[in-house]
């Protein structure tokens, strides 16, 4: 037996079927022979009334079938088995029907990144505290960088690893990555370019500057723990790489496409954020969770695919 979303009702009845110690073991008796109701009741020691109630709810799932026979007082009801196997199948994605169109979503904290390289000003913090001491790039490797709401460096990278669970035959058609970003200034200046650059899979998509370090109002996110005096928020910028080009805003940044990504070679997607070393604009990120700034998310990232 095959169960999938597909058919919701025929899941939830099977589902429900199986939940219980008693009809498991009713199943298990009937996997070598056919019995009626009373042999089952002998077996498991449990009442007649009982089995027959349950004997009621796995027919009407289909897992069994159930015939009258004469017996020597009327007639007895006797059951068999249906399937040796139920399959549950949960991903919905992978019965597309070709050609058809689907959207792969994913939302990544951004204290989940797997590599990093940063210079200060630098430092992580968290929705009750900084994470660790300023201006310590080392510390950007403690464990607790995981709970970071806000991360800030001058100089460097942080890179961050997308589970991609697309199934194996989709073409991929684009792909989109948004967050909350700004430049690095101390305190804040709202007057500070940066040139923030985005890579995928190690290939140098385009590149945005960013105008400031935003602290000029108080950002609608930020906990009460947050100074007034440091930055505040970010733009939320919004990358999408088609089969033609890559555009920031909708506005076109380069000419890399997404064949160029490599993306059906692997399970995930690597995403790096940072500012070069040979940027004209070395004014820093400032990138923000969903409980810091103006936008209550983490790093998103959208795949649009076909099967084919």
């Amino acid at each position: 037996m095959e169960l999938s979303f597909n058919d919701p009702d025929k899941l939830v009845a099977v589902a429900h079927a199986l939940s219980t110690r008693a009809r498991a073991d009713m199943l298990r008796l009937l996997s070598t022979r056919k019995m009626n109701v009373v042999e089952i009741a002998e077996q498991l020691g449990l009442p007649v009334s009982t089995v027959a109630n349950n004997v009621k709810i796995l027919e009407a799932a289909g897992l069994i079938n159930t015939e009258l026979l004469p017996a020597t007082r009327g007639a007895m009801k006797v059951c068999s088995r249906n399937y040796d196997d139920i399959h549950f199948d949960f991903n919905v994605l992978k019965s597309l029907p070709k050609g058809e169109g689907a959207l792969y979503q994913i939302e990544l904290p951004i204290g989940h990144y797997s590599d990093c390289e940063v210079y200060p000003t630098c430092g992580l913090a968290g929705p009750d505290g900084f994470l660790c001491k300023e201006d310590e790039p080392a510390l950007f490797y403690h464990p607790r960088h995981i709970d970071a709401q806000l991360i800030w460096f001058r100089k460097g990278y942080v890179e961050y690893l997308f589970p991609l669970e697309i199934p194996s035959g989709a073409r991929v058609e684009s792909m989109e990555l948004s967050m909350e970003i700004c430049s690095e200034a101390p305190n804040y200046d709202n007057n500070w370019p940066s040139d923030i650059t985005l890579w995928v899979n190690g290939r140098e998509v385009g590149c945005w500057t960013s105008p400031g370090d935003f602290g000029d109002r108080r950002g609608k996110l930020n906990p009460a723990w947050w100074s007034d005096t440091a930055t505040q928020y970010g733009l939320l910028k919004t990358w999408r790489i088609t089969k033609e080009k890559t555009m920031l805003d909708m506005v076109p940044v380069s000419d890399v496409t997404i064949n160029d990504l490599n993306i059906k070679q692997r399970p995930s997607v690597r995403i790096r954020i940072g500012v070069k070393e040979d940027a004209v604009n070395k004014g820093g990120v400032n990138l923000f969770g969903k409980h810091f700034g103006d936008h209550e998310q983490e790093i998103r990232m959208k795949v649009h695919y076909v099967m084919d």
